[in-house]
């Protein structure tokens, strides 16, 4: 189990192939530099499980954006459905928490449980997210899911904190080199606010 990103650096530099990973991806300027950290290392498939993006002409529009970029970097891209409905039922109750409290809890738990049982039904060695590189996202949560959920289902979960390094900025100047649209909220509904 990797703790901290010093330790996670250092897995990168003692990989000795190229593992097969599964990338749930949030949004295309978020895989930007995950992408550009990860791809030396890994062969990387993106996932994109976003049933909690509103309203769904918005959900169309990341997810073009995302195919967008992936083509023009040649990486393999597996899509979903749009599961709204399935998203609201799993936070009701929650939803007049903070931003940040405990329906994003939920919400980053179910985007990553998908993401480990694609994994695992489909023969990656690893799979993670690029909700990290968000400085509004809780990494340790996030990693704190990742591993309760490879423990779960008998998958590696790749460490992340891509914020780190400037990772964030570094989205930022990637989603300008390729144009990407940048959305101003997280993508339900509740965070629109």
């Amino acid at each position: 189990m990797i703790n901290n990103y010093t330790e996670f650096e250092q897995f990168l530099t003692d990989l000795k192939e190229r593992p097969k990973l599964l990338l749930h991806s949030c949004c295309a300027p978020c895989s930007t530099a995950v992408l550009e950290r990860l791809l030396p290392y890994f062969d990387i498939s993106v996932y994109f499980y976003n049933p909690n993006i509103y309203p769904e002409e918005e959900y169309i529009k990341r997810k073009n954006e995302e195919i967008k970029l992936l083509k023009e970097l040649d990486i393999k891209y597996i899509d979903t459905n749009y599961e709204n409905e399935l998203f609201k039922k799993e936070i009701a109750g929650l939803e007049q928490e903070k931003e940040g409290g405990k329906r994003c809890k939920e919400c980053i738990k179910m985007r990553l449980q998908k993401s480990a049982i694609y994994a695992k039904e489909n023969d990656f060695d690893f799979f993670t997210t690029t909700l990290s590189i968000s400085p509004h996202k809780n990494s340790k949560l996030i990693n704190e899911i990742g591993y309760e959920l490879e423990k779960k289902y008998n998958i590696s979960y790749l460490y992340s904190d891509f914020k780190k390094k400037d990772g964030f900025k570094r989205s930022i100047d990637l989603s300008n080199k390729y144009n990407l649209y940048r959305q101003n909220y997280c993508g339900c509904q509740y965070s629109i606010k």
